[in-house]
């Protein structure tokens, strides 16, 4: 009964926001206010039906009903409840729901924030979000539903993918599907500004906060998936240049670049077609990363639950919102967008060309992914695009980035703010000196290349001029909110650049076969085998190693590698032992049995790979600071009318 009713909700819930996408067009051609003010309550019904879909799922995953096909794939009656509740977006169909839920919250969100916005472009934002929400809830009633029934059902499970059953998952895809589909609200304010021909600092304005809540959300997903990465798969890496990672940071490249471009547009009234721009492929490319990741065209050690076949038809939708955004762009690219006079030593210059770079980083990551797929498609033959080539073309660009991003502090609209030069060399100096002693700091073998080097550089001349003017009274007491949060975003940049440089070029790394008692040296430590003992788990069973590592005679951590099986899935998963540090990481792998009580095993010292994910942390801090500063969502730009509807006369599609 449960599950019917999810169906019924969901069927309910499409059927609306075609409602919500098509009777507010028709209000604006016949100049109808009832027509036009039913897209707010029909945003707000279709959210909640969509809720109540996803917890009527949830609730089918909590009594164990394999009945349901979706639940009888990925739960099993011994699975921890919490695994149970995140296994409802641990496959292809539940996730495909959230994914249209987070639409239906986002436009929700839009109808009940934006009282004081032009109440014609939230009208049109409202539509399109509604044919967006549409055309998924329909692609998910008829490609993808998680409410199937299968009679008689399984007495069992088949048990959620033991790689998913971590708390990571739990919290990652949601983070992420948010982020991704919060493009969505841009996408519709783009559009929206497209068909009726406006394009202001005010549109900026209204558009500006929900990029900003997209980056964000997108962000602690992209982090929360590297951590994830690090210390579940059990590789070591925080960062593979698999597709999967790829297909998140290319909306979010986009998405930076988005939110830098409507921060000029709605200041100086520049880039705004760049704006436009912008908003329909950073949407796309979020369009494009659900693809990738549900479709398994591309290889990935991410690829959990695929499904080629109706991965294409996503491929479909997203090539029909494309095609006709950019028909609609190109119809209207007369659009008057405000002009502003500018230096190229100014804000408004260095912000555009943090754009292109952006940009071009983005386009780099997109060749370098979907050019095997294209060359084995025009049946070309293999071929694979690894590390190297990203590592070749993208650290440049990124290094080329933070170089613009040491003038942050100088920045001032239309010309760089003079200033003594001691306050720039200052800076430049710190950076040069200390990142050099950072990268001498290393034994021989492991010092860092140039670009190790100049990563260093780059970072702590970067932390130097974004903390230094600190040091000034004046500062501190005109140190806003709104400012504390751009100074968070930017350090956190820094902070994780360094990070990466230390682990990319100062990681050690060895591999042992060790018995009882054996010991093996790691640089500075030795690690010493203890012992073994088995555990039993809820739905695993596992034996557990103990290592005890030793630094100039002390004892300074014991490690508990682990390696699991599932007997439900048949698998063996390996769970690495970890001493966590802010200096750096003790990491160790537990391999296969090679002889009585002895392993195989990986072990890594990774220095700093904490600030990766500091980094992360500080940039999300830094953007949710900015959108409190602002409280865009309750207030208002001057250009609205206080009526509740302007003056209405009949307008053709």
């Amino acid at each position: 009964m449960l599950a019917e009713l999810g169906y019924l909700s969901l069927l309910l819930a499409t059927g609306l926001a075609l409602l919500q996408g098509t009777l507010p067009w028709l209000g604006l051609r016949l100049a109808s206010r009832p027509l036009l003010g039913c897209a707010t309550p029909l945003a707000l019904l279709v959210a909640l039906l969509l809720g109540a879909a996803l917890l009527l799922l949830a609730s089918c995953f909590g009594l164990d009903d394999f009945t349901l096909v979706y639940v009888a794939q990925h739960a099993n009656s011994a699975l921890p409840l919490g695994f149970k509740l995140a296994a409802v977006w641990g496959g292809h169909e539940g996730s495909m729901l959230f994914f249209v839920f987070a639409l239906g919250l986002w436009g929700a969100l839009v109808a009940l924030c934006s009282r004081r916005v032009d109440p014609l472009i939230t009208t049109r934002v409202l539509a399109i979000m509604g044919l967006i929400v549409g055309l998924f809830g329909l692609y998910t009633l008829i490609f993808s539903s998680p409410f199937d029934r299968q009679f008689p059902g399984p007495l069992e499970g088949r048990d959620l993918n033991p790689m998913l059953q971590d708390i990571g998952l739990i919290i990652h895809p949601p983070l992420l599907y948010l982020g991704y589909v919060g493009f969505a609200v841009n996408f519709a304010f783009a559009m929206a500004a497209l068909h009726s021909g406006r394009l202001d600092g005010a549109v900026a304005h209204w558009s500006r906060p929900w990029a900003l809540g997209s980056w964000v959300f997108l962000t602690a997903g992209i982090v929360l998936g590297s951590w994830w990465a690090y210390y579940e798969l059990g590789w070591g890496g925080w960062w593979f240049w698999d597709p999967v990672e790829n297909a998140s940071l290319l909306p979010w490249l986009l998405g930076t670049a988005l939110l830098h471009a409507l921060v000029v547009c709605e200041k100086r009234g520049a880039y705004g077609h760049a704006v436009l721009l912008l908003s329909i492929f950073t949407f796309s490319l979020s369009l494009l990363g659900t693809f990738v990741v549900r479709s398994g065209v591309l290889t990935s050690v991410h690829a959990f639950a695929v499904d080629p076949s109706r991965g294409l038809t996503l491929l479909l939708l997203l090539g029909l919102l494309l095609t006709c955004a950019l028909t609609l762009f190109a119809l209207r690219a007369d659009i008057r967008a405000p002009y502003a006079r500018f230096g190229l030593l100014s804000k408004e210059g260095l912000l555009g060309a943090a754009i292109l770079l952006l940009s071009v980083a983005c386009a780099s990551v997109l060749l370098g992914t979907f050019y095997p797929m294209v060359f084995q498609s025009l049946h070309l033959g293999s071929l694979s695009v690894g590390a190297p080539y990203f590592n070749t073309i993208f650290v440049p660009l990124a290094l080329c980035l933070m170089a613009l991003m040491t003038q942050l502090p100088r920045l001032r609209w239309q010309h760089l703010a003079a200033q003594r030069r001691i306050k720039v060399l200052l800076p430049c100096l710190f950076g040069l000196l200390g990142g050099t002693l950072l990268s001498l700091a290393y034994p021989e073998p492991l010092r860092a290349s140039w670009l190790g080097l100049a990563a260093n550089v780059l970072s702590l001349w970067l932390m130097a001029s974004l903390l230094l003017p600190l040091l000034q009274p004046t500062s501190l007491r005109e140190l806003t909110l709104n400012r504390l949060g751009s100074l968070l975003a930017h350090l956190g940049v820094a902070v994780c650049a360094l990070g990466i440089a230390q682990v990319s070029h100062h990681s050690q790394e060895g591999g042992a076969v060790l018995a009882a008692g054996q010991p093996y040296r790691l640089g500075a430590f030795a690690f010493r085998y203890e012992g073994s003992e088995p555990i039993i788990g809820p739905n695993y069973t596992a034996e557990r190693i103990t290592l005890s590592v030793h630094q100039d005679g002390k004892e300074v951590a014991r490690l508990t590698p682990e390696r699991r099986h599932y007997s439900v899935r048949t698998m063996n998963m390996n769970e690495p032992g970890i001493k966590w540090g802010m200096l750096g990481d003790l990491y160790v792998v537990l391999g296969e049995k090679m002889g009585p009580g002895a392993y195989a095993m990986r072990l890594h010292y990774k220095p700093l790979v904490r600030w990766i994910w500091l980094g992360g942390l500080l940039m999300m801090t830094g953007g949710a600071l900015r959108l409190l500063a602002r409280r865009p969502l309750l207030t208002s730009h001057p250009a609205p009318a206080a009526a509740p509807y302007p003056r209405l006369e009949q307008e053709s599609l």
